[in-house]
């Protein structure tokens, strides 16, 4: 791939009046305002949470029954956690001990 050079002295000639005006005429850089925040999906930062716990990527992936690959995905970026994997890594970083032991296995003499 081939690097390109930016000449920034016609940057560096601007006033921030017109650096942010600038700004402003791309559509595609345009400001959050506060609805179109409230709009966006907020995803839990599995990585954040998993570091939390102290767990290694297997560790994390075991304990909660996340496969592995799904797991490097969503941490790594290339796929986002769907309605009910973010519903539970919510749950997961509020309360992972309840989580740990709802997915314990049960003996079949213990009452539920």
């Amino acid at each position: 791939m081939k690097k390109t050079r930016h000449d920034w002295s016609r940057a560096d000639a601007m006033t921030e009046q017109q650096i942010h005006a600038a700004a402003l005429s791309d559509p595609d850089a345009q400001p959050l305002t506060p609805q179109r925040l409230n709009a966006m999906r907020r995803t839990p930062q599995v990585k954040v949470i998993r570091r939390a716990l102290g767990l290694s990527q297997g560790e994390f992936a075991a304990r909660f029954h996340i496969p592995l690959g799904t797991l490097r995905d969503w941490e790594q970026g290339r796929k986002e956690p769907d309605t009910a994997a973010r519903a539970y890594l919510r749950v997961i970083g509020h309360n992972p001990s309840a989580v740990t032991d709802a997915l314990r296995p049960r003996s079949r003499d213990a009452p539920r």
